[in-house]
């Protein structure tokens, strides 16, 4: 696949300073979609990944947290269990070639 075909990423971490954590928070929310606390779907490229990973390691204590991001497969199942998977009525969908978030409340 292409550096610059869209895909879908997972993003992930354990932040050990609260004052980080919360930083860190502010700035994945504007960039990505939240599936729990501190898991974070992502739509972009390779190079967009790479992109936001370097801004998130400058947010960071290289030392003490941990952040990772996974790439999704083409096809994927996703199952849950307990009271939601995700924020409000956002619902996350596998299509032929990337991820798609619907959001059905909002019509975005």
């Amino acid at each position: 696949m292409a550096l610059n075909a869209s895909r879908g990423w997972l993003i992930t971490y354990d932040i050990t300073h609260p004052k980080r954590l919360a930083r860190l928070h502010r700035f994945l929310v504007k960039q990505a979609t939240p599936v729990q606390y501190s898991v974070f779907h992502f739509e972009g490229s390779a190079a967009q990944m790479g992109r936001l990973m370097a801004d998130i390691e400058k947010r960071i204590d290289l030392a003490k947290d941990d952040v990772r991001g996974y790439q999704l497969p083409e096809h994927m199942s996703i199952d849950t269990i307990g009271r939601g998977s995700l924020p409000g009525d956002t619902f996350l969908l596998s299509a032929p070639h990337t991820l798609q978030v619907l959001l059905q409340a909002t019509g975005r």
